[in-house]
């Protein structure tokens, strides 16, 4: 492998440029509106950056992936010699565990492009693992065999509500359970409680205060292969960005979410998202335009329609909630699976603008690659439990202060 070359998205193995394009970004661009979709390029992280497939001599991109398969970076994506978008995060992934689980800055910002710094930190793990147990990433150990004792905690509690909310059921719960439509909103008896599924549970804080700019002030939680990674940002709508008086508010219950696109209609702001995985999520309304979710808005009942748009996306550094109704997680720093404090703040984004800088979407971008990367083959969703902080009575371990501090932590940096 040439140190002196950059792999990034779109870069091909020579004669490894699919036959059809279109069937091979197919899969991928799903959701994305007629003339996106009909682009051919993979769509990257800075604004109005479309990548076409670039072909480079020999196998650079299939050793590559090949390496980042063997560390437990890339452990069910096709080693191809496509850098395509599970490359991609693969590469971040790697990139982001030197830099803040190995302690070496020196990787730079985890951009996903494997230029010839990163390429040097390739070759030095290959030597420094060479004839190790060791080489997988501690990502890439754990598993069915391997939970960590805090994500078996978090497990019991996604069970202890749902057995708790199905004898108690809350007026939402009730509007919930009777819904006769087919939606993405789950009844209890569907919930998925599976430890082999990916689960993000939303903790709600202050939905029924009303404020004309809703702060980043909630907390979430990554369930994924035994691991626990905790982001902060906001489950509510910040009505100064809506562009109508009766702000949606996501019910609380379990969704069914997939892999997708944000802003797909929009060449330059469009990036990865979680969408609703079917015909759409259940919303409340603020129907009495006081700003939050009360139980005025509850009585009055659900949307008719399930909502298509409720998806889960990026809030910026986290200065400021970027949601209209959707579930938006905010890239300065997150908790990882060691609840160490990591701190993206140097290298993300405020807003779009920054993206063109060469800054990112920071921790968002840990959150995106770590559901890409490490979902079950062939498993292309997530289960999204929304619930609010006083529902923490239920755990023998935590209580409605703990997802304050939580978030203060992570947004205070201390």
């Amino acid at each position: 492998m040439t140190m002196s070359t950059s792999l990034k998205l779109g870069t091909v193995d020579e004669g490894a440029v699919p036959a059809d394009r279109a069937a091979f970004l197919e899969p991928y661009h799903e959701g994305m509106s007629g003339p996106l979709k009909k682009k051919l390029m993979f769509r990257d992280e800075a604004n109005g950056v479309w990548r076409s497939f670039q072909p480079v001599p020999g196998t650079m991109v299939h050793a590559l992936q090949q390496f980042l398969k063997d560390s437990g970076f890339m452990p069910k994506a096709n080693v191809d010699g496509i850098f395509g978008y599970a490359t991609q995060a693969a590469v971040r992934l790697f990139q982001e565990y030197i830099r803040s689980v190995e302690n070496d800055p020196s990787i730079g910002v985890p951009d996903g492009v494997a230029g010839p710094n990163t390429l040097n930190h390739v070759e030095k793990w290959r030597k420094d693992r060479s004839g190790k147990r060791h080489f997988v990433c501690a990502w890439g150990q754990t598993g069915a065999k391997r939970r960590s004792p805090e994500f078996q905690l978090w497990m019991a509690l996604l069970k202890k509500a749902n057995l708790y909310y199905a004898k108690h059921p809350d007026p939402i719960l009730k509007q919930t359970e009777s819904y006769p439509l087919p939606t993405d909103t789950q009844k209890m008896r569907e919930w998925d409680l599976s430890p082999d599924t990916v689960h993000l549970i939303g903790i709600r804080r202050a939905q029924d205060v009303g404020a004309p700019k809703r702060a980043n002030d909630d907390l979430f939680v990554l369930l994924i292969r035994g691991m626990v990674f905790k982001f902060w940002g906001s489950t509510d709508p910040n009505p100064g960005l809506a562009d109508r008086a009766d702000i949606p508010f996501l019910v609380e219950g379990q969704h069914h979410y997939k892999f997708g696109w944000h802003k797909i209609s929009d060449n330059n702001t469009i990036y990865r998202a979680l969408r609703p995985a079917g015909p759409g999520v259940l919303v409340f309304r603020d129907r009495n335009r006081d700003m939050a979710l009360q139980d005025a808005d509850i009585e009055q009942g659900l949307d008719k329609a399930p909502n298509t748009t409720i998806n889960i996306h990026w809030s910026g550094i986290g200065t400021t909630n970027f949601s209209a109704g959707c579930q938006v997680l905010a890239g300065k720093s997150y908790l990882n699976h060691q609840r160490d404090l990591i701190d993206c703040a140097p290298f993300a984004a405020v807003s779009y603008p920054d993206l063109a800088l060469g800054k990112t979407r920071g921790a968002y971008n840990v959150f995106a690659d770590l559901v890409l990367t490490y979902a079950p083959p062939g498993v292309h969703t997530l289960r999204y439990t929304l619930g609010r902080d006083e529902s923490l009575f239920l755990s023998n371990d935590w209580d409605e202060r703990f997802v304050g501090a939580q978030v203060d932590k992570l947004r205070n940096m201390g």
